[in-house]
């Protein structure tokens, strides 16, 4: 061996090996005669193929899931209005194995009817619920070793009030719960009240309380539904399940106040009301486009921001290539968006264009009955 080659041989000792990585993909779903539960599905960055869904845990109804910051535990809520035979919903925690297996560690009420929406703080501290028929949204402390736990007070708020739209918006309807950058404020839209609520959270205490200003009122019989802000916590945008919009939002990070920029429509002109709503609203993590799922027109209508003031420019509607997209998530290399078809029991892949923010089909799908949410963990 020559000297050249001994250095060549030693240097290779030294240098670590390229740690490999992967990207699970969770599926939260309606479980019935074919659903059990939440499943799992492992992404290929490069082609943005999906692996066969495998079972990672039978739980009922598990709509909608998050993982916590540190990547060591999944919270599922139950959309159920009785659980273990209490009225309210069901939250899960679960543990992540290393082969991204779930491993249940406790459940608690969620409070309210049909719990539809989870989020957690940006430090993993706290988990916060919608709920969706009960009007409310409920807070919880997550212990060192994932454990949920109620606080004794100031972890319930039960919303009040109707909308413009009756029976519709008889009540209120809680539809989602997103903690702001700083993980001081928690904002609800809420459908039947046409309200972001604004609270102020303690995430290490898991409690919440109204923030001032308490929310922020949009247009009668609109329906807000999701919530997502911009990077820059200066903007935020939420999509208008009945009227079939997005709003442009700006956002005071002192105060917590929200402020409308403008709306526009998600579906064509002339589209009627009837048959058709909004369902997700996503920021793509570069902050340069904003995305808007249409069920009944079954597409995701995209939008370019406009840096400097927030505002919205349309780009195009791509089909799902399925029935009723309700959830959709962005992969964390920002290269693809998965949008999990309800109606039709299949989640669909597209590629996002880096340049221009628009949507390819890429020709991959795999069967997942009532896919109703989409979550990824990078590792």
């Amino acid at each position: 061996m020559t000297r050249f080659q001994k250095l060549v041989f030693l240097l290779a000792l030294t240098v670590p090996a390229a740690v490999a990585t992967e990207t699970l993909v969770y599926l939260g779903t309606y479980t019935g005669d074919q659903s059990k539960g939440i499943y799992r599905s492992t992404l290929d960055e490069a082609t943005g193929e999906l692996s066969d869904p495998v079972l990672a845990a039978e739980l009922e109804n598990p709509s909608f899931l998050v993982v916590s910051p540190d990547q060591k535990y999944l919270f599922a809520v139950s959309e159920n209005g009785i659980f273990k035979g209490k009225e309210g919903g069901g939250v899960s925690s679960f543990v992540i194995g290393q082969n991204g297996g779930l491993t249940l560690i406790n459940q608690v009420n969620s409070g309210g009817g049909a719990p539809c929406h989870i989020s957690t703080d940006p430090e993993g501290k706290s988990v916060l619920v919608a709920n969706y028929s009960g009007g409310s949204t409920s807070s919880y402390q997550i212990t060192a070793d994932g454990k949920l736990v109620s606080p004794a007070t100031g972890a319930f708020i039960q919303h009040e009030g109707q909308g413009a739209q009756v029976p519709r918006q008889a009540s209120p309807h809680a539809h989602s719960v997103n903690v702001g950058l700083s993980g001081k404020r928690a904002y609800v839209a809420d459908l039947g009240l046409d309200k972001v609520l604004i609270y102020k959270l303690e995430a290490g205490a898991g409690t919440i309380a109204p923030n001032d200003p308490p929310f922020l009122k949009l247009p009668d019989a609109s329906g807000p539904r999701h919530f997502s802000f911009h990077p820059s916590g200066k903007w935020a945008y939420t999509n208008l399940e009945m009227s079939l919009q997005v709003a442009a939002l700006s956002h005071d990070a002192e105060t917590g106040a929200l402020a409308v920029l403008e709306i526009e429509s998600t579906v064509p002109v002339g589209t009627e009301r009837k048959g058709n709503s909004t369902a997700e609203c996503l920021v793509h993590p570069t902050g340069k486009w904003v995305y808007v799922s249409n069920r009944g027109h079954n597409s995701i209508a995209a939008f370019a921001i406009d840096q400097k003031t927030g505002k919205l420019d349309f780009i195009e509607r791509e089909s799902t290539q399925g029935k009723t997209p309700r959830n959709f998530g962005i992969d964390p290399s920002g290269k693809f968006l998965i949008a999990g078809n309800q109606g039709s029991g299949d989640v669909v892949v597209l590629k996002i264009n880096q340049e221009t923010g628009s949507l390819d089909p890429t020709g991959h799908k795999i069967e997942v009955p009532s896919a109703v949410c989409i979550r990824f963990l990078k590792r």
